[in-house]
């Protein structure tokens, strides 16, 4: 697994959004699992630090990531104390489609292959396939 560990601020998304950009030039990923990983993965990270570590400068963020000939996994971590992932409000329903929460990891769900979430909810591993 590599390993990458970032502090809680908005601006270090850049950092990652270079990092997918590295992989996928190292690797040859296919186009439309980039686009699917990049959002996924910022979407996540952006999660954790906002959600999960609430914007505190002090908190990290670990990524973690490895690649092999079938698919690539991202495992993100923060430092906060979780949420109730087995019970999350669908966007799309009417009574929540003005509601600003609960986007990111529908999207998520859409663009991994695979998604899975570890008790107490401040871990999320995201699948991709390559081939």
């Amino acid at each position: 697994m590599n390993r990458m560990t970032l502090k809680s601020e908005i601006q270090n998304i850049s950092l990652v959004e270079k990092l997918i950009d590295d992989i996928s030039a190292e690797y040859d990923i296919h186009s439309d699992v980039y686009g699917k990983l990049l959002l996924a993965v910022v979407e996540g990270v952006n999660n954790a630090i906002v959600h999960g570590n609430k914007l505190v400068k002090d908190k990290e963020v670990f990524i973690e990531y490895d690649i092999s000939d079938k698919e690539i996994e991202f495992c993100i971590t923060d430092s906060g104390e979780g949420f109730d992932f087995t019970n999350l409000p669908d966007p799309t329903t009417p009574e929540n489609i003005e509601r600003t929460h609960g986007r990111g990891i529908f999207l998520m769900n859409h663009l991994a292959d695979r998604i899975e979430f570890e008790h107490p909810g401040n871990k999320v591993k995201l699948y991709f396939n390559l081939s």
